[in-house]
């Protein structure tokens, strides 16, 4: 089953994820974050699989986050509504994400992946 590869095409990090995906020969489904972005269900049920907290899928150096002072606000916010809210836009939310099986990595770091990856291939 190929992995759920959620991503920006804007953002240099998932093309640095994408190009490193292909090398390892491993196949993914890609998903524009954009227009398709994740649902509140999707985001809390990835967020127990991956066993972070919520506030770990925020994308704390994008403009919207900052134009929002969500580093200010989110303490305040409850579960279900830094859910509704990373639902609602996803730039909001830090990309990439891979999914599949019970496996969601968040954010591209290459050791991360190849530890997590390596073990399925």
């Amino acid at each position: 089953m190929p992995y759920q590869f959620i991503c920006h095409s804007g953002c240099s990090t998932c093309r640095k994820a994408r190009l490193w995906l292909q090398e390892q020969e491993i196949p993914f489904e890609e998903r524009e974050i954009r227009q398709q972005r994740p649902t509140a269900q999707e985001l809390e049920t990835w967020s127990r699989q991956a066993g972070i907290p919520l506030r770990r899928f925020f994308n704390t150096s994008g403009q919207l986050y900052r134009s929002m002072q969500l580093k200010d606000k989110l303490p305040a916010m409850d579960e279900q509504q830094q859910l509704a809210l990373l639902a609602s836009d996803g730039m909001l939310v830090r990309r990439p994400i891979l999914v599949a099986d019970g496996t969601v990595l968040v954010g591209f770091r290459e050791a991360e992946w190849q530890r997590a990856l390596g073990e399925r291939k």
